[in-house]
């Protein structure tokens, strides 16, 4: 009988990471959680006891530490944005502390070989350089990208105007799939605890649907109305800009996902993408509806 593998899980505080965590803990794997604020509750973990470890992926001298201290040999990473060395250092403190394997979260953005993405397109190459530097470091045998679509968690954005009765949107017809986090999770903790010989796994969510529908629909669950204006582009991005969202990542978002919707549907590998939760997971996606079920007291906080 194999041997449960220990698993350090980065980002365990947000929705993917802790997510991966609970999978790969119900798989039966090892798991330790890597936060920076180990006083901090993680709510979606709060019936399970898993050890914290302290740790940030932007200082490789706590990632080494973390891994020397758990003897993890499998983790879960996420790219972090504002550096340009694809998170070398910490990628090497990884692999110095005898890390064999790592499942990164990076981008469905990402299409085609990493090391030909243009530093134009902003989101996309930062995870590609995250990739290109796992394969350096690690070989491609030995990481797994994880390439999700449009979150549903994306629609915070818009909680404010949701709350007021007043969303505004440069292009309400834009289409996304609405992929659920948790679902990401799943996938992410199921290959954690069991690999997997895929290199590349692209996942999107359970259906196509606008941005306006979306709204209609978080608008029947809470029990309110809501208006839908259609703005220009340069209002939309001050916007984001007001509700802190990075200039270059504020720029990216409207040129490309709210006026270019819909290219994840045209995507090399879309079709692959769509069966990869149930593959994975057994389990059919989280559509969008249920989603915001779940996560309704978000919209009132």
């Amino acid at each position: 009988m194999a041997t449960a593998p220990r698993v350090l899980v980065f980002g365990a505080a947000g929705d993917v990471g802790s997510a991966a965590a609970l999978q790969a803990h119900q798989e039966s794997a090892k798991v330790f959680l890597a936060v920076r604020n180990i006083a901090k509750p993680i709510p979606n973990l709060d019936n399970i006891s898993l050890e914290k470890i302290q740790a940030d992926l932007t200082k490789p001298e706590t990632v080494k530490a973390a891994v020397n201290e758990t003897g993890a040999k499998v983790v879960f990473i996420y790219a972090v944005f504002g550096t340009d060395d694809g998170m070398r250092p910490s990628l090497l403190a990884l692999k110095e502390a005898g890390v064999e394997s790592v499942v990164l979260l990076s981008s469905f953005t990402v299409e085609g070989n990493p090391r030909e993405v243009s530093p134009t397109d902003f989101i996309a190459w930062h995870h590609a350089q995250v990739e290109i530097a796992l394969e350096d470091i690690f070989g491609v045998e030995n990481f797994t990208a994880i390439r999700p679509a449009y979150f549903a968690s994306n629609i915070f954005q818009h909680k404010r105007g949701i709350r007021k009765g007043l969303v505004e949107l440069p292009n309400p017809e834009a289409q996304f799939d609405w992929i659920s986090p948790s679902d990401i999770g799943r996938v992410c903790g199921t290959i954690l605890a069991h690999g997997t010989a895929q290199h590349i796994v692209g996942l999107v969510g359970a259906e196509k649907m606008a941005l306006k529908d979306a709204v209609a629909v978080i608008s029947g669950s809470l029990g309110t109305q809501v208006e839908i204006h259609k703005i220009g582009a340069d209002q939309a991005l001050q916007n984001l800009l007001r509700i802190g969202t990075p200039p270059p990542v504020a720029s990216w978002m409207i040129h490309n996902v709210m006026q270019n919707a819909g290219a994840s549907f045209r995507a090399t590998g879309f079709e692959e993408a769509v069966g990869n939760i149930q593959k994975y997971t057994g389990k059919h996606p989280v559509k969008f509806q249920h989603w915001v079920e779940e996560n309704k007291k978000k919209f009132q906080e």
